[in-house]
Parts: structure tokens; C-alpha cells; sequence
């Protein structure tokens, strides 16, 4: 199987698209640790799969990152990879958003995402054993789309955090890549695709391929990256978006767009 012998932590693996993803790892013969903050029953309870460990923890400070990373290491004895798809969003133009808003979601999507990272580092050097970071980014880090710029511009630091972590740390054998999707139909983007008629339009204009993305395109995605396949990967962006990323939205175009 493609993930046969490798240990995978997936931070935020109780959304949506950490479900799915989490049980294609097991399917590929992954051991599949998940983290997210939920009680460990309701996390169970979402995650519905025995296979699958779980730790609850808050990786948003040094101290929360590094029980995070203990406690899953009691579960799996060590890890091959760690994706790190933990990330919040907070809606709301530009002039609405707050300083708190800001704040969260950077502290959610990059600083958790850094924190974790570190310590996952500094038990591979420690033990000498290579490893592969995946961080989860999106195709807003290089489009802008209305109404989430501190989503946007957590996911643009995201990316270049991952490039920094693949830089520094290649000469010790450990790899950082991201992956980039693009509207996944799972959540907010499938409420709002289903109840209101102008983000349908807007999102239908935006993806190319017309039709809200698959979460299970990302889980495939994910096995790809934490698979023998991409070993001479690291620094690189792997976009699965749709064709979203192609060219930014044309609010001229949108307006003489009548489609339903």
C-alpha cells in the first residue's frame, strides 16, 4: 500500500477535510495520529474510524506544541510525516475585520502550524531520522478572494514558512512542502454554495472547472505528498484548485454572468 510504514500526524483532523483525509491515510496503511482540540469522545465520535489515534491539544504555544507532539509520540512511538492542516477563518471585508480577527487566525493557521513544526524538527534531529512536513495552505495565497483577507494573508506566511523549513533543515534529510487547494465542498463553502445564490455565481466564475472541489482530491493529494512518490520534492507547492489559482475573479464578468 502507498503509505505502508509511515506514522502520520494530521493537526486539524477533525474538520471536514481532516475526516477524509485521515481515513485515506489508514486505507494506504498509514498509522494515523489526529489532533484537534474537541474532547477525544466527540472527536471520536467525528472521527469514527478505531484505526485512527487521537490527541487533543492546542498546539498555539510552545508549551501546547510541545504536549501535542509528546502525547502523539505515546500514541505512534514516532512519525515519518506531520501535516499540519489545523486553520480558522474569519469573514468580513477588509475595513470589518478586527485586530482580534487578525490575531486568531494568524495564531491558528501560522504560528500553530510553525510551533508544531519546530517540534517535530527537533525530535527528527534529535533522533537523526529524515522527515516530511506537509503544510496545508490554499489557493487564496496567491488570489485574493472577497471577504477573508487575514485568511488569505495567513495562508501567503504559511507558504513561506514551509519554504523556510525546507531550506534550512534539507541538509538533515527533512523535507517541507505545501499543498494548495482550491473552494473544497465540504462546511461554510458548501453552505454558502448550496443557500446563496451570489457566492455560487462568484465561485462557479472563480473555478474553471465549475464545481466545488471534492475533499477527497486533497486527501489524494495529501497521500501523494507523504508517499515514496514525492521524495525529491521539498519547497514546492502542489496546487489542486480546480483551475482557481488560473486568474483572479473579473467582478465585470461575474455581473453579466446570469448562471444558476
Amino acid at each position: 500500500m502507498l503509505a505502508s510504514g509511515r506514522r502520520i500526524l494530521v493537526t486539524g483532523g477533525c474538520g471536514a477535510i481532516g475526516i477524509v483525509a485521515s481515513r485515506a491515510l489508514a486505507d494506504a496503511g498509514a498509522v494515523v495520529v489526529v489532533n484537534d482540540i474537541l474532547p477525544a469522545d466527540e472527536a471520536h465520535a467525528r472521527l469514527d474510524d478505531e484505526r485512527i489515534h487521537y490527541v487533543q491539544a492546542d498546539g498555539s504555544d510552545e508549551a501546547g506544541a510541545a504536549t501535542l507532539l509528546t502525547a502523539a509520540l505515546a500514541a505512534a512511538d514516532s512519525f515519518t510525516d506531520v501535516i499540519l492542516l489545523a486553520g480558522i477563518v474569519r469573514t468580513g471585508g477588509l475595513l470589518e475585520q478586527t485586530a482580534e480577527d487578525f490575531e486568531q487566525v494568524l495564531r491558528v493557521n501560522v504560528v500553530a502550524a510553525a510551533l508544531t513544526a519546530q517540534a517535530a524538527v527537533r525530535q527528527w534531529k534529535e533522533t537523526g531520522a529524515p522527515g516530511n512536513l506537509v503544510f496545508v495552505s490554499s489557493w487564496v495565497q496567491d488570489v485574493p478572494w472577497p471577504g477573508i483577507a487575514p485568511y488569505s494573508a495567513s495562508k501567503a506566511a504559511l507558504r513561506s514558512m514551509a519554504r523556510s523549513f525546507a531550506r534550512e533543515f534539507a541538509v538533515d534529510g527533512i523535507r517541507a512542502n505545501v499543498l494548495a487547494p482550491g473552494i473544497v465542498g465540504v462546511g461554510m463553502a458548501r453552505k454558502q454554495w448550496i443557500e446563496e445564490r451570489d457566492y455560487r455565481l462568484r465561485a462557479r466564475r472563480a473555478v474553471p472547472l465549475g464545481q466545488l472541489q471534492d475533499p477527497q482530491s486533497v486527501a489524494d493529494a495529501l497521500l501523494f505528498l507523504c508517499s515514496p512518490m514525492s521524495a525529491y520534492m521539498t519547497g514546492s507547492t502542489l496546487v489542486v484548485d480546480g483551475g482557481a489559482s488560473l486568474y483572479p475573479l473579473d467582478p465585470d464578468e461575474l455581473a453579466d454572468d446570469d448562471r444558476s
